[in-house]
């Protein structure tokens, strides 16, 4: 078992993650190669009577790591069952892993927009996913959870009853989706957010969409077409064979960039294309029933281009399999998220009070929220 302490090198790189603001600075980290790793972590820490955390990847971050820090990163086994349509996950394995090994197969998880993002985190936090409105939630989906108890003891069990050290869970029959994205100019955003709201009264649950407002910078890499503009982008991601029909009344509203096609499953991270690098971030959302003109003001006013410190503000479409989830964030009332995701720019104070500017008068028609999408602040 491998350890490091504040003074030794490798401890900084070691208790780096994709979430860079919040700073850790746990006594000792362990990192973890195996099961029988973190049982001897957790004795470890009761014997010291030091709290313990767990860091795959780093993304879900919400505070700072103390006492003795479990780094799985190095857990990544992945092994497919393809007669019983299941794979089996060690702790530090990303979907990224999962989406390739699975495809050999003609199978698919239920993986979120990130291929970088850790299983077992983005599980535990419910799994909201691509293909979540027909198939529901990746925590509807766990078999068995090979799990660490407080006293460090191993067992299986459920996946909130310990740490988790190892997932088995269902894959579904998917190889190939219709998915991208739909990119428009800052003056179209307002119509598009309303087109988008109309879009998505009667879709089927095989379409998983969101509608995001992103404030792109002013750099080289950066697409031409989007650089330095405040753009709408419409995310789809559809298990049918008419996909161009589906979506032409949102074409006919004049894209400045199209990405939609029929394309692998292997390639679904490209949907959201969201950024691959560590950074620090804070984010929240509220879950709505439903989508009325209201709503869009406040967002528009709150989070769009003219805001005083406009957040990525996304849009996703609930309903589908989700009303009948046994997660707890989702509600058979559940129908729509507005999340705003934001750099800590130029301090954490300042974009927490924006959200809170943004989210207020969302509160009193909200049902809750995803935990999965609070990000670098404690759920509270």
């Amino acid at each position: 078992m491998q350890t490091f302490t504040r003074e030794q090198a490798g401890y900084r790189e070691e208790i780096a993650g994709f979430q860079t603001g919040i700073t850790s600075a746990p006594q000792l980290v362990v990192a973890a190669t195996s099961a029988d790793d973190v049982a001897a972590a957790v004795r470890l820490a009761a014997e010291r009577d030091l709290p313990v955390s767990v860091q795959a990847t780093g993304h879900g971050l919400r505070a700072p790591a103390e006492g003795v820090l479990i780094s799985t990163r190095r857990m990544t086994g992945v092994t497919i069952d393809p007669d019983r349509a299941v794979a089996r996950v060690e702790a530090g394995t990303t979907w990224g892993s999962v989406i390739t090994a699975a495809a050999e197969h003609g199978l698919a998880p239920l993986s979120g927009s990130a291929p970088g993002v850790g299983v077992v985190g983005y599980t535990l936090g419910g799994g909201f996913g691509l293909l979540g409105r027909h198939f529901g939630p990746a925590s509807d989906r766990v078999r068995s959870a090979e799990i660490v108890r407080p006293d460090g003891t191993r067992a299986t069990g459920p996946i909130d009853a310990g740490i988790v050290t190892a997932l088995e869970f269902d894959l579904v029959p998917v190889t190939t989706l219709y998915g991208g994205g739909l990119y428009f100019d800052t003056a179209k955003i307002p119509d598009v957010l309303r087109t988008w709201r109309d879009w998505t009264a009667d879709l089927p649950d095989t379409v998983g969409t969101s509608v995001a407002m992103v404030p792109y910078p002013d750099l080289p890499m950066v697409p031409e077409p989007l650089r330095g503009k405040h753009i709408a982008h419409i995310r789809v991601a559809y298990l049918g064979t008419d996909g161009d029909e589906l979506v032409a009344p949102l074409r006919a509203l004049g894209p400045l960039q199209d990405t939609l096609t029929t394309m692998p499953f292997t390639d679904s991270g490209q949907i959201a294309a969201e950024p691959p690098h560590p950074h620090s971030y804070l984010g929240d959302n509220r879950v709505l029933p439903t989508l009325r003109d209201d709503v869009l003001t406040i967002v528009l006013d709150h989070a769009g281009p003219d805001a005083p410190i406009p957040p990525v503000l996304i849009i996703d479409l609930l309903g589908g399999a989700y009303q009948h989830s046994s997660t707890p964030d989702f509600t058979a009332d559940s129908r729509y998220t507005v999340r705003a995701l934001s750099l800590i720019e130029p301090d954490a104070a300042t974009v927490r009070a924006a959200h809170a500017k943004l989210f207020a008068p969302l509160d009193p028609m909200s049902t809750g929220r995803l935990r999965s999408f609070v990000y670098g602040q404690p759920l509270g």
